[in-house]
């Protein structure tokens, strides 16, 4: 018995099943996202989206993977904050999906080194002196001391601009 037969009562063609075969193979399996509906995105990186016209509510599934601006003309630049993968749903004012992509968030890979110290991991960015990299899964200590370096060294910068300005 082939697949056709419980609908036409007769034996399909080969023909006539690649075809529906193929149409189920477009068609979203229930609770799944379709392939095609992929935003990539960089960590600490953005991409932009274009809104679809009428959308009035952006919803993002988890803001710890992704977050989103909206921006003039429709425009919505999304931003990598943690690996994985997420959701992105955009409504019109009575409710309807306009928009609804998975938003997949990976780390970079270019001018990347590593470096494990048995359970221990720092990050460096190679480009083309390897400097230290404020990089989500890097051990505590080396994270917090990344970030606080480049924290005090915005901090210098923005008084420094201060200071320059008042002479």
């Amino acid at each position: 018995m082939t697949i056709l037969s419980r609908f036409s009562g007769k034996r399909a063609s080969l023909g006539g099943i690649l075809a529906i075969a193929l149409l189920a193979a477009t068609l979203p399996a229930s609770g799944t996202a379709r392939a095609a509906e992929y935003v990539n995105v960089i960590l600490d990186q953005a991409t932009i989206e274009k809104l679809p016209d009428h959308a009035s509510t952006v919803v993002i599934g988890n803001p710890l993977i992704a977050d989103v601006s909206i921006q003039a003309g429709g425009l919505l630049v999304v931003t990598g904050k943690g690996y994985g993968t997420t959701n992105l749903v955009a409504f019109d004012r009575g409710g309807a999906v306009l928009m609804d992509k998975l938003i997949r968030v990976q780390g970079a890979t270019d001018a990347i080194v590593v470096v494990y110290r048995g359970i221990e991991r720092e990050s460096y960015s190679c480009t083309p002196i390897c400097e230290r990299r404020v990089t989500l899964g890097d051990t505590a200590s080396f994270f917090d001391a990344t970030l606080g370096q480049a924290g005090r060294l915005i901090g210098q910068a923005q008084g420094g601009v201060g200071q320059s300005i008042q002479r």
